[in-house]
């Protein structure tokens, strides 16, 4: 990709910002916290372009945005807790941790494998006309490379994806400056992330502190040595896999794979089928049996490819 389109914020722009996420193309649109590089949240390929656009070297959860609350009752289950904040403060600058619901049909690369999901309701007009034009879920981190400074204007993602994504859609300055605050579910409310919505207003619409987080983030799942591994033992850098296992192949080379990442040894075809594919062969798998992978290149996706691998292959707790 060459050219990223600068769109402005009118119904025109709008309409060809919804038109590019529904071909998969990656759309960065503002927010009132920061702008986000947004993708069809269904698609997978298009997830794995984001992880590939901001260069992330792990596969870690994305937060999923919603025009409204109806929209997010369809892909996860409140409990009321997370009803009354969602009430309180939706749209705006909160992100809820909530249980995904069977057939959301949500990427497992937006969710990292996980059993639950990251949701958000926006408050930034531009942000929610994008989101009900679009009428489907969009996954939208920072629009910056990864581990760069958050945009806060159009000219700052195009300083850092111009060329590596299909537009921007211009809404100016975002005015919050700071991502959202995050609050998980799983147990008693539990402050993930500290944002842009002050935790003692959170606190004050339950009547009850915040649980902490033991300083983790909501990335801390992909921070562990072993986590989201399947039921079946891996074994990693297989060319040659014994008789018993089950080969996960990818590219040409890999003739006789049980499934492969990408015959065409493609990193954003792997990244899009890695975790249906790892799922798919522990279905496969009778008992003591192994997922045998073949190797895959370390460098772009590869790198965050690898880091999944590693953590599935890791010693069990």
């Amino acid at each position: 990709m060459s050219h990223t389109e600068t769109l402005t914020p009118d119904a025109r722009g709008v309409a060809r910002a919804a038109e590019l996420l529904a071909q998969g193309g990656l759309v960065a649109f503002p927010t009132e916290t920061v702008y986000g590089l947004g993708a069809d949240a269904r698609n997978d390929a298009a997830v794995a372009r984001i992880f590939e656009a901001k260069g992330r070297p792990r596969f870690n959860p994305l937060i999923v945005h919603l025009p409204d609350l109806d929209a997010a009752r369809a892909i996860a289950d409140f409990p009321p807790e997370a009803e009354r904040l969602a009430d309180a403060f939706w749209p705006g600058p909160l992100t809820l941790v909530l249980p995904l619901r069977a057939g959301a049909g949500i990427s497992p690369l937006a969710t990292a494998g996980l059993d639950t999901v990251a949701i958000r309701v926006p408050e930034n007009p531009l942000a929610r006309d994008l989101l009900r034009a679009f009428g489907g879920p969009v996954v939208g981190p920072s629009a910056n490379p990864s581990g760069k400074v958050s945009p806060t204007e159009a000219g700052h993602v195009l300083e850092g994806l111009g060329g590596r994504i299909a537009a921007v859609l211009d809404g100016g300055r975002c005015p919050v400056g700071v991502e959202s605050t995050i609050v998980g579910f799983d147990g008693a409310p539990t402050l993930l992330r500290p944002g842009g919505l002050p935790a003692e207003a959170i606190e004050a619409c339950l009547g009850a502190p915040l649980a902490a987080h033991q300083g983790m983030t909501l990335n801390a799942p992909g921070q562990l040595s072993s986590h989201y591994a399947p039921g079946a033992g891996v074994r990693l850098e297989v060319t040659a896999p014994e008789a018993d296992e089950l080969w996960l192949g990818f590219g040409p080379g890999c003739a006789g794979a049980a499934l492969n990442l990408s015959e065409n040894g493609d990193l954003v075809e792997a990244a899009a089928n890695l975790f249906h594919h790892l799922r798919a062969l522990d279905a496969m798998a009778v008992e003591g049996q192994t997922i045998a992978v073949a190797p895959v290149p370390d460098h772009g996706l590869g790198r965050a490819i690898n880091d999944r691998l590693r953590r599935a292959a890791a010693p069990r707790p």
